[in-house]
């Protein structure tokens, strides 16, 4: 038994194998990174598909075209602009890209208007907010928090006025 152990040490301390450790190790952290890249996307394409899938029942249309930002996805896990309509325990809320998002609201659905906790009721047409949740299989997003930005805030970009001469 004692040979073994001296046959294994000899093994790690030679420096051959520290490199096959090292280039093992890796190659495991770069396929871990790989698969984290490849759980992103297949979420963020998984929301695309069933937002587009349920546009109708959220929206009661069909979207003339793919309205989608930048990366040709829409944001999975929130969204900011402008709510437009309120039927508690849903609002939807227009982002800065136009594109429109149904929001759930449950009861571990946080809402803050600066630093006051307030209640969906307390939600109106016209408020601007930032929210923060996890998509759903019927594209929408279930609220975590909603934060109410106050009067007087600047627009978010894409929403600024032109400028005047």
């Amino acid at each position: 038994m004692k040979k073994i152990y001296e046959d294994i040490k000899k093994i790690f301390e030679s420096k051959v194998s520290t490199k096959v450790l090292v280039v093992i190790g890796v190659v495991i952290v770069a396929l871990l990174i790989f698969y984290a890249g490849v759980a992103v996307g297949f979420l963020k394409a998984s929301f695309a598909h069933n937002w587009e899938e349920n546009y109708e029942r959220n929206f009661g249309m069909r979207p003339d075209s793919f309205m989608f930002g930048k990366d040709n996805f829409p944001n999975a896990h929130g969204a900011i602009g402008k709510v437009i309509k309120i039927e508690l325990p849903t609002i939807i809320v227009q982002g800065i890209d136009n594109t429109e998002k149904v929001v759930l609201i449950n009861d571990d659905t946080q809402i803050q208007k600066i630093k006051e906790v307030v209640t969906a009721p307390d939600l109106k047409i016209d408020d601007s907010v930032v929210v923060i949740g996890t998509p759903n299989a019927q594209g929408q997003i279930e609220a975590k928090l909603i934060r109410i930005m106050p009067l007087g805030m600047p627009a978010p970009l894409g929403q600024m006025p032109a400028p005047t001469k």
